[in-house]
Formats: structure tokens, C-alpha cells, sequence
């Protein structure tokens, strides 16, 4: 039986992106079947190579990040680097750049010269604050898009100061966009006739177009959200609780149907009857004495205990899950989401699965993330460029 192609297949993608919103953009185009070639600098390349724990001297997270790449090292300082790219760029599809605003441009390669280069390509630019505006110039990491586009200001408990994710999740947000922007592009170019464009992904706006119900509230009630710590204010119940034998769980029992069965199930009739408690505005006017509640009766079980108490009633808990509580779960197996793989000296070792799941051209991991420049000889041959030429640059220090 022959396999399904992969939904991207056929598109070219140039990835000039380093560390994570660029590259984590390409890579979602990659696992479902895109040519994803990725330039970097001859000069160590991406810098996440080296970044959190280092297997052999290259990061754990580079062989996930750059899985399905093909690499090749350009000097763009270079007149012939420069050339190679536009070579790349002429029959590419997609373009990923997370540079600051006017770093191509200065290097003689805008969005003019490109469109005209190739009136198909489409351009996804990801960059701290966007191609305009006043601070399009300034530096911006995902820290600080988190932080600017509202998503710091409401994390924490609210006796202390703001508190980040343990990931880069402005980065990984903002790359999604990107991606999202990216597929509108082609549909509006290859369904509607329309020519390539510019999709313009702001860090910061990435973050606040996330951020639910704050700027009506603001607007009109001059309601300002603060951080509330595990809770979540004005969805009651929904926090974190800790069972007796030292355990974390979440509980979402917020639903009105929900809420009723989760309290019958912890015995509490008088609640799960109560004429105020049956929609949310009620439940939230007494938060706090339900959360009490809560916390005494998760408090006196253990968390086998609690979840099985709550899975019965059909009410939504999860446990806090570390990555060693991800690779025995039944859930995460039956899923695919640990795929096993192996480091370029044959340790086998998993990485995580695709994301999402199409149950007729599902994507996949053909190989994990490349040695630097491991594919320079294979890319520039494909352009025409013959063997003394290739040295030639490599000689020049182009390669």
C-alpha cells in the first residue's frame, strides 16, 4: 500500500529564523510534509543548538526543533551567499524570517525585491513588535511580548509579582500565527488567483490576541484584571488543589451540569441543590466558600482517590503531570505522542508526537534535526551549482 502523502507536500519553505518563533513555525510545516530548507550562519548557526541540555555538545531540543530540515550554511554577508538565497527564493513557496525589521532589507533582500524575485512567494515575518509602529526598530523576545501584550500582568498569585510559563510561550503562540497566516496566504493565492504577501506577526500582538475578555471589560467597566493565582476569576470552580498525600490536581467543574454532579459526588446536596449556585455569575458571588469546600474534601483524599471519585461523576480533573507521569500514561501512548527516535549516534531517545492528528494525510518525523551545513552539497546541487563551485564557496568562506 502506497502512504498517504503529507498535506504540505509540494511546498517549498526557506526558514531564516534562529532559536524559537521562526523555527517552531517552519518545523509544524515540516512534520506535515513541506521542503523546509534552513539557512544559518556558517559561523555555529542557530544558536539553540546550544541551548538547555546538550547531548554530545548539540541541545536535546535542536534534534526535536529542526526535525525534517535539510540545512545549509550561507555568509548573507556575502554577495554570492546573498545570490544562493535569491536562488532558494525563486522557486520557494513560503518564506520564515524572524530578524529584526530592516535586517533583510539592509542586506538587499525586502519584500520589493523578493516580490519581484518571485511574485508567488509568501513572506512570514515574525518579529517582536511588528514591520510598523514606533518600536518596530527595538529588540523584542517572547519574554516580552508576554509581558506587553498583558499575558505577565495576570500571571502569579496576587500578593507577589508577575511569574512567566516554564516555556516560551510567546515564541510558540506567535509562530502558530504565523503558520495560520501563512495557510490563508496560499489559499487566497492559489485558489483566488491572488499573488504571494506579507504575513506580519507581532510578538506582543500575538499574546493580547489571546487575552479573552480584557479589553471589553477595560472599555467598558473599567475593569482591570488582576492575577488571582490558580483560580480562574469569574469561571467558578476552576483551581488547583492539593490531596493528602501531597499531590496536585486541576479541577474544572465550572460547567452547570458539571457542578451539580461534582457535588453530589462529594456528598454536598445542599450545594449541588442550591438555587444560586445553578449557573456561574452564582457561583462565582460565593467563590471562596466554594473553593473551601473543595479544598477540605480534596485535602482529606488521596489523588487516586479524587480522580476516581471525579471520573465517575464525570466531572473534567487531570493530575499536575511531570514528564515522567507523561511517559507512562496510557493516554499519551495510545495517542503517539512519545515517538521514538534516535541521536545521530544511534541512542535511541523520544521526542514528542505530531500535533494536530489528520486521520487521512497525517504528518511525521522522517529524520531529527541536522548537522550544520549537512545538507549544503545536496541543496546547491539541486540549484545547478557543480562541484568546484561548491568549494569554491566553501573556500570563500560563503558555505
Amino acid at each position: 500500500m502506497i502512504p498517504p502523502s503529507k498535506p504540505l507536500a509540494g511546498l517549498k519553505v526557506i526558514e531564516l529564523g534562529t532559536l524559537i518563533a521562526g523555527p517552531f513555525a517552519s518545523r509544524i510545516c515540516a512534520e506535515f510534509g513541506a521542503e523546509v530548507i534552513k539557512v544559518e550562519s556558517p559561523d555555529g548557526g542557530d544558536p539553540l543548538r546550544k541551548w538547555r541540555k546538550l547531548y554530545e555538545g548539540t541541545s536535546l531540543w535542536w534534534f526535536v526543533q529542526a526535525r525534517n530540515k535539510r540545512s545549509i550554511t550561507l555568509n548573507l554577508k556575502h554577495e554570492a551567499g546573498r545570490e544562493v538565497l535569491k536562488q532558494l527564493l525563486a522557486e520557494a513557496d513560503i518564506l520564515i524570517e524572524n530578524f529584526r525589521p530592516g535586517v533583510l532589507e539592509k542586506l538587499g533582500l525586502g519584500w520589493d525585491v523578493l516580490h519581484t524575485l518571485n511574485p508567488k512567494l509568501v513572506m512570514v515575518r515574525l518579529s517582536g513588535f511588528g514591520q510598523s509602529g514606533p518600536m518596530k526598530d527595538q529588540p523584542g523576545f517572547g519574554a516580552v511580548g508576554e509581558s506587553m501584550g498583558g499575558l505577565r500582568y495576570i500571571t502569579g498569585f496576587e500578593d507577589r509579582p508577575p511569574v512567566r510559563t516554564g516555556i516560551s510561550i510567546g515564541d510558540s503562540i506567535a509562530a502558530l500565527w504565523g503558520v495560520i497566516g501563512a495557510l490563508m496566504a496560499l489559499r487566497q493565492r492559489e485558489v483566488n488567483g491572488g499573488s504571494g504577501q506579507v504575513v506580519d506577526v507581532a510578538l506582543y500582538e500575538a499574546i493580547f490576541a489571546m487575552m479573552e475578555s480584557m479589553v471589553p471589560e477595560f472599555d467598558v467597566f473599567g475593569f482591570i484584571r488582576e492575577r488571582s493565582g490558580n483560580i480562574m476569576p469569574g469561571i467558578t470552580p476552576s483551581s488547583i488543589h492539593t490531596t493528602a498525600d501531597g499531590k496536585h490536581i486541576q479541577i474544572g467543574a465550572n460547567g452547570d451540569a458539571i457542578f451539580k454532579r461534582f457535588m453530589q459526588a462529594i456528598e454536598r446536596e445542599d450545594l449541588a441543590n442550591a438555587a444560586d449556585l445553578a449557573s456561574n455569575d452564582g457561583r462565582d458571588a460565593r467563590r471562596d466558600e466554594l473553593y473551601g469546600v473543595i479544598d477540605r474534601w480534596v485535602g482529606a483524599h488521596s489523588l487516586e482517590q479524587v480522580l476516581k471519585t471525579l471520573q465517575q461523576a464525570e466531572v473534567p480533573a487531570s493530575r499536575i503531570y511531570s514528564a515522567e507521569d507523561m511517559f507512562t500514561d496510557p493516554q499519551f501512548l495510545a495517542r503517539e505522542m512519545l515517538l521514538s527516535a534516535s541521536l545521530p549516534d544511534g541512542k535511541p531517545f523520544k521526542m514528542p508526537g505530531i500535533v494536530p492528528k489528520l486521520s487521512e494525510t497525517p504528518g511525521g518525523v522522517d529524520w531529527v534535526g541536522p548537522r550544520l551545513g549537512e545538507h549544503n552539497d545536496e541543496v546547491l546541487q539541486a540549484l545547478g551549482y557543480s562541484a568546484e563551485q561548491i568549494q569554491a564557496l566553501r573556500q570563500a568562506g560563503t558555505l
